[in-house]
């Protein structure tokens, strides 16, 4: 008779921490023993007294179906016959205290839309993939020396049905390819970044307070439509990140807060167990059975839907715990290491990438912690990219200083360069920076209108010119004027508005030139990538710097963060050259004014700068203006 259940082997795999697909043997997975079809449910539950399955096809009746406890760590199993996918189902766990617990399956892999929240029984294969081509290049579109340009998406909120309410306004997976591929496509953006689409029971969690860890929300879809979105994606050549919560989670009664009455995917400790910030649960990094869970939930992300990588949320929150010396007591501000998120952290991207040597990990980290994109190997944590939270954070205060006063805040632009190589960096502009009143990235700006437009303009000139991949947040690329708010669309409207609409055709061009400019990203993390030319000119609040490429060939950048024009301004050249300007933000197509470099420029061999030779031109207000040099 064909078995159902785990083997011995596989059971003392997953104890030990060691069973990387264990999605493979835990959830409801549709079988036939001999002649007969049905379902095998698979569960851990290592101090529940004892487990039934329940759904309408026995009335919710706990006593009906009662599963078979395998191994004495907690190992539960039952074969139903006649039951079927698309069937919902939940466990009813009842606990040492004779308590009842009805649960979701954690390794279910589709789920009820809230606010039901019942698992569903769901056959993840015959979906046929057409995206060998892509599958074949990951690795040269994933490398450090090409261009990364990372949309990150709300998928809920980027557009919406008009005239629809709740579930019925959001698009499809399926809807949502036909509208955004071709956008991401005209702006030449290289990946999508998916915000989490794992399944969750609350909209303004956004994802980050999961009950699903295998499940993708129904909010969208199925599984199957989630996986055509990526496919088309990939066949647009569009890579396609997903956001992936590994430190902690909902504590919704139904998900996997006191799973089976104790602390099972959770921490012991009670001073460690509970979030406070975010009001979840912080997985035990240091159980077996969890780090088995979590590393089969990156892995089957990848290989299942063919993600091209995963974003960690808040890996410093995994790295840090505030307790005392004796990890007795919360402590503010008494940070302690996390020796379990350590280690657990190197043992995920180890095994990520012994699988899966070109996805993209990306840790979301703001502490100083060393060596986070260094190789495991090497002692590091062994992520791809840390997100500069450093370089945001000192640009996002500078943008916001009024011009006056900007002269006493210059260092925070060009602080980031004393350590942008001791990681492998990416500049995001992320959701986190334009929500709970801390305005849109347009609203930040100072000035009148004008002058807000023309600093967003500048902001991206120097966020693209600067070392370091890049991300930036729905919306900012046409200068969204509200909030970003997940009940509602972008301002998809304010595209009829002459200032926006011509914002809109500044970042199309400027992240097409962008993608195509080797100097903007071939030696991204290389010192001999980037040189200054003057970065203490707090007088004027202007910057001006050179980006190489590869070949020898280089940029001239010079931001100016000032709203005065500088008609005659002299600069340093690395050559004695003729220049010509290539991008000017004050393009009056773009809603600037006008005030451009129409000629060549032809440097004078003389020093300036700390350059053998020097230029005179047009500096714009709040103008970011690139040269090179005339192949004439």
């Amino acid at each position: 008779m064909k078995r159902t259940e785990p083997n011995d082997n596989q059971i003392q795999l997953f104890h030990q921490g060691l069973h990387f697909k264990s999605h493979n043997i835990f959830g409801a997975k549709v079988t036939t023993i001999g002649e007969t079809s049905g379902v095998a449910f698979t569960l851990w539950a290592p101090n529940a007294i004892n487990v039934s399955v329940v759904g309408d096809f026995n009335n919710w009746n706990h006593n009906a179906h009662p599963m078979k406890k395998l191994s004495p760590l907690g190992i539960w199993h039952l074969f139903i016959p006649k039951l079927k996918s698309q069937t919902p189902y939940m466990y009813n766990l009842r606990s040492q205290d004779l308590q009842s617990h009805l649960k979701a399956d954690p390794y279910a892999t589709f789920s009820q839309i809230r606010p039901k929240r019942a698992s569903i029984v769901y056959e993840l294969g015959g979906y046929i993939w057409e995206d060998q081509v892509w599958e074949r290049s990951r690795k040269e579109k994933n490398c450090e020396n090409a261009p990364l340009n990372i949309y990150e998406l709300h998928a809920g909120s980027w557009k919406k049905k008009a005239g629809k309410c709740d579930v019925e306004a959001f698009y499809t997976y399926r809807e949502l390819a036909d509208e955004l591929i071709p956008y991401l496509k005209a702006h030449k953006f290289t990946h999508v970044e998916l915000m989490p689409i794992t399944e969750h029971p609350y909209d303004p969690s956004w994802g980050y307070q999961g009950t699903g860890y295998f499940s993708t929300t129904s909010r969208y879809g199925t599984p199957h439509d989630l996986m055509y979105f990526i496919d088309k994606c990939h066949q647009s050549e569009i890579g396609v990140l997903l956001d992936w919560v590994s430190g902690h989670y909902g504590r919704d009664p139904h998900g996997l807060y006191m799973f089976d009455g104790t602390p099972t995917y959770e921490y012991q400790n009670p001073y460690v167990r509970e979030n406070d910030v975010w009001g979840t649960a912080n997985f035990d990094l240091g159980k077996n059975e969890v780090q088995s869970f979590l590393i089969s939930s990156a892995l089957f992300w990848l290989e299942n839907f063919h993600f091209d990588g995963l974003r960690l949320d808040a890996v410093k929150e995994m790295l840090y715990w505030e307790l005392d010396g004796d990890y007795q007591q919360k402590t503010k501000g008494s940070l302690q290491e996390n020796e379990l998120a350590v280690a657990f952290l190197q043992k995920l991207n180890t095994v990520i990438k012994e699988n899966h040597p070109d996805a993209l990990i990306c840790a979301e980290d703001s502490s100083i912690w060393p060596g986070v994109t260094k190789p495991v190997a090497k002692g590091g944590l062994g992520f791809d990219y840390k997100w500069n939270m450093g370089w945001m954070n000192d640009v996002l205060n500078y943008i916001q200083t009024p011009f006056e006063a900007r002269k006493h805040h210059h260092h925070k632009l060009t602080f980031a360069m004393t350590y942008s190589y001791k990681e492998q960096y990416i500049l995001a502009l992320s959701h986190d920076e334009v929500v709970h009143e801390k305005k849109s990235l347009l609203s930040k700006m100072p000035g009148d209108t004008w002058q807000k437009f023309a600093g967003l303009r500048l902001l991206y000139g120097f966020m693209y010119t600067h070392p370091g991949k890049k991300l930036l947040f729905m919306g900012g690329e046409f200068g969204q004027l509200g909030e970003w708010n997940e009940s509602s669309q972008l301002e998809w409207n304010a595209l009829e508005r002459d200032e926006h609409a011509k914002m809109g055709q500044f970042s199309k061009d400027f992240l097409k030139f962008y993608h195509e400019t080797g100097a903007l990203w071939e030696l991204d993390h290389h010192p001999f990538g980037f040189s200054w030319i003057d970065p203490n000119n707090e007088v004027k609040s202007i910057f001006s710097y050179i980006r190489f490429a590869k070949n020898g060939d280089h940029l001239i950048v010079i931001c100016n963060f000032s709203p005065d024009p500088y008609p005659s301004y002299k600069i340093g050249v690395p050559q004695q050259q003729q220049y010509i300007e290539i991008v000017n933000s004050d393009d009056i197509k773009y809603g600037g004014s006008g005030q451009i470099n129409p000629k060549p420029l032809e440097s004078v061999n003389e020093p300036f700068n700390n350059q053998p030779c020097h230029i005179q031109l047009t500096i714009p207000p709040l103008g970011c203006t690139i040269l090179k040099q005339s192949k004439q």
